[in-house]
């Protein structure tokens, strides 16, 4: 993570800033968020019904995948935020996509680009970042969001 003065951060908008580390979707993790949400759709958390699928395997609910974005961006070493920083809160999305279902046993990684950094009032600063969570050995990532994260400083 790259600390900048808070004057510095228009030279980082538009680029990309990095990817993080991989990360495995297993079957503990899918089922303990099943159990957080209540959502315990087949698909999610029965093998052997979710082999009869198009997937042929159980697969992480969407939502699991988008609450893992603040887990992964701590390891995108490019990541900036602005000097005094006190705390970052998550402010939503602009656009959320889901565009491939994450299988169990799949690894998952985010990349991100500083798409906007605004200064909404003296110390707060909304970033927009284009976030990307790819999986590994395919073509298609799981999804594409603008997230908006607020960081006090």
């Amino acid at each position: 993570m790259k600390v900048v003065e808070p004057n510095q951060l228009s030279e980082y908008v538009g680029k990309a800033l990095g990817e993080s580390e991989w990360f495995l979707i297993d079957q503990a993790r899918i089922n303990a968020f099943a159990d957080a949400t209540l959502d315990h759709q087949f698909i999610h958390v029965n093998p052997e019904q979710a082999k009869m699928t198009p997937f042929g395997s159980t697969i992480a609910h969407g939502y699991l995948t988008v609450s893992l974005l603040p887990y992964l961006q701590t390891s995108i070493d490019g990541l900036v935020v602005p000097k005094g920083l006190k705390m970052g809160m998550n402010y939503g999305f602009d656009k959320l996509r889901f565009m491939a279902p994450v299988k169990v046993g799949k690894r998952i990684r985010a990349r991100a680009t500083l798409m906007e950094a605004t200064e909404r009032k003296p110390g707060q600063w909304l970033f927009k970042l284009e976030c990307t969570v790819d999986i590994e050995g395919e073509d298609k990532p799981a999804l594409i969001a603008e997230w908006l994260v607020m960081y006090f400083v």
